[in-house]
């Protein structure tokens, strides 16, 4: 069940729009905001809300790197595999993160804290290789820079809030 607020705000996003697939991701979002990650359940009110079929909503959800159909750690990091991050080692960047964390590309830490994704181009490639991790850009990483970020994540994961995109 929705909390009444959240279903209202969709409700008033998709009734203000002409073209109620303008407002799709967004109300994909704020679901996955709100279950943790885009759930058959959010899927399912997605579906009643916006009128769309599931299948119409599922292609949508795998087209795209920052909707997660399973549940992933309180920390996503998107790592960037596009050309430039490439040509700054950023192989080595991902590899020492899985390392590090003891994870495989998309796999989660047992702590329930780090995910690992690749994405395309994160649009930061004056700072490569480059990071986001939920929500939030780091660049120009060195192994000793993705260390004190990690350990920060850590130290801070209680404080720091939640957002799983935009």
């Amino acid at each position: 069940m929705l909390p009444k607020e959240l279903e209202q705000e969709i409700a008033d996003m998709v009734r203000d729009t002409d073209h109620v697939e303008e407002k799709i991701i967004d109300v994909i979002y704020l679901l996955q905001r709100h279950f943790g990650y885009f759930s058959d359940e959010a899927m399912g009110h997605a579906a009643r809300l916006t009128g769309k079929t599931v299948v119409e909503l599922e292609e949508l959800a795998t087209f795209y790197d920052f909707i997660y159909r399973e549940p992933l750690g309180r920390f996503v990091i998107h790592v960037c595999d596009g050309v430039t991050c490439w040509m700054h080692h950023e192989n080595g960047l991902f590899d020492y993160l899985c390392r590090k964390l003891g994870v495989g590309v998309g796999e989660t830490t047992e702590d329930g804290l780090f995910t690992v994704l690749p994405t395309a181009c994160l649009g930061n490639c004056h700072n490569a290789p480059a990071m986001l991790v939920n929500g939030e850009h780091y660049g120009r990483l060195t192994p000793e820079k993705v260390d004190r970020i990690l350990c920060d994540l850590r130290e801070n994961a209680d404080t720091i809030p939640l957002c799983l995109c935009r």
